[in-house]
């Protein structure tokens, strides 16, 4: 407390030039990279919309992926450059926002379910709230010291990202080789499709993280890089077709993530014991 006070009384001391430099003093370019990915995968989903309204719909989705992408790196990468900030957090969530909420909800809309305008409506408003919803709990929940360690291999309900992927489904399926039509009589099935995505967002059923996926074996090495450049390729070659098997697995995986949740947290109770 004393520090404190006599901080406060050395401040009032400072000359207003000097106060000034305090405020704007110089900031590491390892902060600002982390932003500057932040801020482009923002115009990604930015462009995506720009593509929904004009009708180009297999390019709106493409940006939609590239800012998934781009998400991934900006934290990964002030990680490795140690540029964290409280700053680049708040800033990450608000991009979040547009590109996993805001973008694929107006990108479904403008696709199939203006058919039925206010049903569509209502699911595009549903989908893009339970992603605002979800990224406050997740910024709330990150910063609680009391949360078990093994809980970071999980996510509290679907994370933004994957909901914008998986979300997009039908999308994928009217531009793939299956071409499913956008018609009005499909749009209550899309709808519904929506309104699901948008409850497992909006839960808490526990998700597979990934974080935590560190130094690979040795002796997988070659097998990894052999499928990761055959991932590649095909997603360039049929982007359509990879985006709907990746979001078919990824539903498939949430009853195993849910049964994976449920055996660590019966072992913690066990180690605890019961109450007094």
């Amino acid at each position: 407390m004393s520090d404190e006070k006599s901080f406060q009384r050395s401040d009032t001391t400072l000359s207003p030039l000097e106060r000034r430099r305090l405020r704007f003093r110089n900031i590491p370019i390892r902060v600002v990279l982390p932003n500057l990915v932040t801020l482009l995968a923002l115009s990604m989903g930015l462009t995506a919309i720009r593509y929904a309204v004009e009708g180009k719909f297999e390019t709106a989705v493409l940006a939609v992926m590239a800012a998934a992408v781009l998400d991934g790196l900006d934290g990964r990468l002030a990680r490795a450059l140690k540029g964290t900030s409280r700053f680049g957090a708040e800033l990450d969530s608000l991009a979040d926002f547009v590109d996993f909420g805001v973008a694929p909800a107006l990108l479904l809309y403008f696709w199939s379910l203006h058919e039925i305008k206010n049903f569509g409506w209502f699911a595009a408003l549903a989908f893009a709230i339970a992603c605002a919803l979800r990224l406050a709990r997740f910024n709330v929940m990150s910063e609680d010291p009391a949360r078990p360690a093994w809980h970071g291999d999980f996510f509290v309900g679907m994370p933004s990202p994957a909901g914008a992927v998986t979300v997009l489904l039908p999308l994928y399926l009217h531009l793939s080789v299956l071409e499913l039509p956008a018609s009005r009589a499909f749009a209550p099935f899309y709808i519904l499709y929506v309104l699901m995505i948008a409850f497992l967002m909006a839960s808490r059923i526990p998700h597979f993280s990934g974080k935590r996926v560190g130094r690979v074996p040795r002796d997988l090495m070659i097998p990894l890089l052999f499928g990761g450049g055959v991932l590649l390729l095909l997603l360039a070659i049929y982007p359509m077709e990879i985006l709907i098997a990746l979001s078919l697995v990824y539903l498939a995986l949430i009853p195993f993530g849910l049964r994976r949740y449920k055996a660590l947290a019966l072992q913690e109770e066990s180690k605890v014991g019961p109450p007094a």
